[in-house]
């Protein structure tokens, strides 16, 4: 397979994940190149929030935490550690631009500055990532593993999680509920 960039895109699981830790996963691709892949799983919620979290970590919060916030599972590599996907890319101490309005951030200090309603205009905390060697993407795509979509920061950051995964198939065009498992080639 060519070489892609599939940088700021969405890889949607195929139906025949059916058995795999991605499921009917949506994920967001921030960073791919020729040393591997890392995204965020951004349509699935723990059952931790937002406020337990910052009480674990002992951050002090503003009232402005809404109660409900989901933290999300961001994928199954580091799931101690947490990952802040948010918009504007702003100034923050470890910071992946994904572009030029999107970045991600593994740092304390931005967790702090959301806890005190002084964060990115908006933003996703995961626990975890999901990660891909180099060239194993690619060879995923090659099996029919993932549909991609260039990603829209409207469905990461606007959508209830419950909602991503069909607006990024809106995207395309397509019903998920439409998908085959079947592979073809021409």
């Amino acid at each position: 397979m060519k070489n892609i960039n599939l940088t700021h895109h969405f890889l949607i699981a195929m139906p025949a994940m059916v058995d795999s830790i991605f499921a009917k996963t949506l994920t967001y691709v921030c960073e791919h190149n020729e040393q591997g892949a890392i995204g965020i799983v951004i349509n699935r919620p723990t059952d931790l929030t937002l406020v337990n979290l910052f009480r674990q970590l002992g951050i002090q919060q503003s009232e402005a935490v809404p109660e409900t916030t989901p933290v999300l599972f961001g994928g199954p590599v580091q799931m101690d550690c947490g990952f802040v996907l948010h918009q504007p890319v702003g100034n923050w101490q470890s910071t992946l631009a994904v572009n030029k309005e999107v970045g991600l951030t593994t740092s304390l200090d931005i967790l702090k500055a959301i806890a005190d309603d002084d964060g990115p205009e908006q933003a996703l905390i995961a626990l975890g990532y999901a990660g891909w060697a180099p060239g194993q993407i690619e060879h995923e795509l090659a099996q029919n593993a993932w549909l991609t979509v260039p990603a829209s920061a409207d469905v990461i950051f606007d959508m209830p999680s419950e909602e991503r995964l069909s607006a990024a198939m809106h995207l395309l065009g397509i019903d998920f509920a439409n998908l085959s498992n079947e592979v073809g080639h021409a």
